[in-house]
């Protein structure tokens, strides 16, 4: 009997699963890949972007690529999603399925902070990144902020590593002893979750490139005349302005009940199945509780992993071949340092009562690293 899977959403996750299913699955089974975009945009590299070393088309890949080999490509909004009958809405027109793997990741919440759309330039999207490169470009001296809106938000390397990227830009140019560099945190501390010991490492290296970091800070507006106003009362000026907006799981699964009091989805930590049989979620529309009280970062690595395990499971159940896998809270990242060198953070996440995670110290071998994954990504996927 032939069977259907629907994975909505075409990042690191949903590419991940789609095709580790195809490899898998018999051809009379359909893998359908949903996905409003036409375009991949390899988001991990934004920073680059930002900084100057990458242009965007070398991050960009159509997405009908993605679904070589007989995965089929539907694009459009996804309006609705059923879980308990296992169906979702996609440009008014429905789709069954004896699957469904949630990938749809993280919206932005650009309204959430008043005035801070109009004044900064959010570098987590490849608009932004690319606004805010011409903005440097044109940047002579002066006051940069970097603000963090929430706490918690995915990718948490990427800006320490934005803010040290746009150093090294500045210090090459020759106008580092022209501005200064301010770090608003929402988060009382960079990559908290990975614990205190890589929190602090990182600390003294934004530190040692005079940035000046200033943590547990929330924004409450930003004004016109180029003030940051935080909720304690305090203000700060800048000239030039970039920023993580807050982040929510997108509209469709908050109303589609697969969202907890949290706002995002709820999962097996290790299956990443939802409360409803054949319904599994991955990637950062997830909220994955840890021990320690924090959730497990929202990171394309983990998307990724996630993807392939959640695959595997299903294969292995339809086809009745090979052994369940688990996901097991495994991960790293890079963090580029500004200088052609990167550090790179490794561990394990679910380790208890703490994540055993361990930061190496940067060097050319780990930004090497890191431009080798880029280039795998790009080229193995497409």
């Amino acid at each position: 009997m032939a069977r259907t899977a629907l994975v909505l959403g075409a990042g690191l996750g949903g590419i991940s699963a789609a095709q580790a299913l195809r490899k898998r699955l018999p051809r009379s089974d359909r893998v359908v890949l949903v996905d409003r975009a036409g375009q991949h945009v390899y988001q991990a590299s934004l920073p680059w972007v930002l900084a100057g070393s990458r242009r965007l088309p070398q991050l960009m890949r159509p997405l009908e690529r993605a679904a070589r080999s007989g995965i089929e490509f539907v694009r459009g909004e996804v309006e609705r999603i059923s879980p308990a009958e296992h169906s979702m809405t996609v440009g008014g027109q429905t789709l069954q399925a004896d699957a469904l793997i949630v990938a749809l990741g993280a919206d932005y919440d650009l309204a959430a902070v008043p005035g801070l759309a109009e004044a900064g330039h959010c570098f987590y999207t490849a608009e932004g990144a690319v606004a805010g490169r011409r903005a440097l470009d044109a940047f002579r001296g002066g006051r940069i902020a970097f603000v963090t809106a929430a706490p918690q938000y995915k990718c948490p390397a990427a800006p320490y590593e934005s803010a040290l990227l746009v150093d090294g830009e500045l210090r090459r140019r020759g106008l580092r002893g022209a501005t200064r560099i301010d770090f608003h945190a929402a988060e009382p501390g960079p990559m908290l979750t990975a614990g205190a010991e890589v929190s602090a490492a990182l600390r003294q290296l934004i530190a040692s490139r005079d940035i000046d970091y200033q943590p547990g800070r929330q924004i409450a507006a930003v004004d016109a005349a180029g003030k940051l106003r935080f909720a304690d009362g305090a203000e700060a000026p800048f000239d030039l302005l970039f920023y993580v907006p807050p982040h929510r799981a997108p509209a469709v699964v908050r109303a589609s009940g697969l969202a907890d009091e949290s706002g995002w989805i709820a999962v097996d930590r290790h299956t990443l199945a939802t409360r409803f049989e054949g319904v599994y979620a991955i990637g950062d529309t997830v909220a994955i509780p840890l021990k320690m009280g924090r959730p497990l970062p929202k990171a394309g690595v983990f998307a990724h992993a996630q993807g392939e395990v959640v695959a595997h499971n299903l294969a292995t159940v339809w086809t009745g071949r090979g052994a369940p896998m688990r996901f097991d809270g495994v991960g790293a990242c890079f963090i580029e340092t500004g200088d052609g060198r990167a550090g790179m953070g490794q561990g394990n996440f679910y380790a208890e009562p703490l994540p055993a995670v361990k930061l190496r110290a940067p060097s050319r071998l780990w930004h090497g690293a890191k431009v080798a994954y880029e280039k795998y990504w790009l080229y193995s996927r497409f």
